[in-house]
């Protein structure tokens, strides 16, 4: 729109010397069909007239009382342009867009001002409004800028249900349910929401289905480890004997947990606001209250958005890697830092650590390190169950070398907020 009212401020300021030059025009041709009739004799200003009616595009026709005429429009550019024509021909000038039911310009004159005879001359419209370049030029900014808004338009309807589709998406890899899409709009892009929410319902029931089937799993098998853990304890085997075997019932039921935990992983838990340190601070209380050495180091407080039982089981396993690992002798440090818009959560050990090029492959259900760091009681899930929970949180798990030697497990995650730093 302002584009269009550029365009109109524009044509009022060149109405003015444009009035002027098609008046110019007008008076000359006018003075030109004066001339050549006051040069004729007047038995042959019929006849010439007839000739020069003959000119392409000019009629020349004498004025008589009972002529029909229709007045030009009343416009700003008309009114400049017939006022200049006056100042030239004088004010008895009359117009007409009409003589006789011919259309075009017509200008009536005299040879002489004391002259009773009056004629018309006729100009086609379109050499007396003849389009300039500009008029073109504005036009044609006018067609693009309708162009283009009609083009927002259609890419506007069409990149929002994209949009749309994009993000349910990335919600499906984090392991959530989106809502439904809209299969509302152009019938390609309906029938890609009309897909996706199928593929959607399907991953989510099942989903439903994996952890019902853990669910059962788990309490069909944990029943009789309990009365293998009861038969243990009755048995008169010797205690080292009795020992052995509770220790092997509490890896088998320990397993059936991570097994569940990462079927479930934390999905089904509804997210809340979650202070960090706060956070930490209990898990780290917990720790100390089992007689573990574990230190906690926070540089402020940080608000997320996350499943506190989700993230809970996460650092549980790292914490608790970093003991079966490195020793309870060598301590675990945990510490709590910010980098720009993430909130950083990282464990560190002295243990042997993981090389670089195995990170990725660790990450990976059911795979275990088969160097030092390796623990055949495991079942290879702890860092995937870690893992699937960080990008459920829209972070990241990363596994680094720590200087000095062990490992430095790494937690980034989104701040839903700015931190309020604590001195020190």
């Amino acid at each position: 729109m302002a584009l269009v009212a550029w365009y109109q401020i524009f044509r009022h300021l060149q109405q003015g010397p444009r009035a002027n030059d098609l008046a110019q025009m007008v008076v000359s041709v006018v003075n030109l069909t004066r001339t050549a009739l006051i040069n004729a004799e007047p038995r042959r200003r019929r006849e010439l007239l007839i000739d020069l009616a003959a000119l392409e595009g000019i009629r020349i026709y004498p004025a008589e009382r009972e002529d029909e005429i229709e007045p030009l429009p009343d416009t700003r550019p008309i009114a400049l342009l017939t006022s200049a024509i006056r100042r030239s021909l004088g004010e008895q000038t009359r117009f007409a867009s009409s003589w006789e039911g011919l259309e075009g310009f017509w200008v009536s004159f005299r040879l002489d001002p004391q002259d009773r005879d009056e004629y018309w001359v006729m100009l086609p419209a379109d050499r007396v409004v003849r389009p300039r370049a500009v008029d073109w030029l504005g036009w044609g900014a006018l067609a693009l800028a309708f162009s283009l808004l009609a083009a927002y338009l259609i890419v506007s309807r069409i990149n929002q249900p994209l949009r749309g589709i994009a993000e349910a998406a990335r919600a499906v890899g984090r392991g959530e349910t989106p809502p439904p899409l809209s299969e509302k709009g152009a019938s390609d892009i309906a029938d890609v929401a009309r897909a996706f929410n199928h593929m959607a319902g399907d991953l989510a029931r099942l989903d439903a289905d994996r952890r019902l089937i853990l669910a059962g799993v788990s309490h069909d098998l944990r029943t009789p480890l309990a009365r293998l853990r009861l038969g243990v304890e009755m048995s008169p085997a010797s205690d080292e004997d009795r020992e052995a075997m509770a220790t092997d019932i509490e890896e088998m039921d320990r397993i059936i947990g991570q097994f569940v935990d990462f079927g479930r992983d934390g999905q089904s838990e509804s997210g809340a606001d979650l202070e960090l340190s706060a956070f930490l601070a209990e898990i780290h209380a917990d720790y100390i209250r089992r007689g573990l050495p574990l230190s906690l180091h926070a540089d402020g407080e940080f608000m997320i958005k996350a499943r506190p039982l989700a993230l809970r089981r996460a650092m549980n396993n790292l914490i608790d890697n970093a003991y079966r690992y490195a020793g309870i002798s060598q301590g675990v440090e945990l510490r709590l830092r910010r980098s720009e818009s993430r909130a950083i959560i990282e464990v560190l050990d002295r243990g042997p650590g993981i090389p670089p090029e195995e990170v990725e492959r660790l990450k990976r259900p059911f795979t275990r390190l088969e160097t030092a760091r390796t623990d055949a009681r495991g079942s290879g899930l702890g860092l995937a169950i870690v893992d699937r929970i960080a990008r459920g949180h829209g972070g990241e798990l990363r596994l680094l070398q720590r200087d000095g030697g062990g490992l430095q497990a790494v937690i980034d995650l989104p701040l839903k907020c700015v931190s309020i730093e604590k001195t020190s």
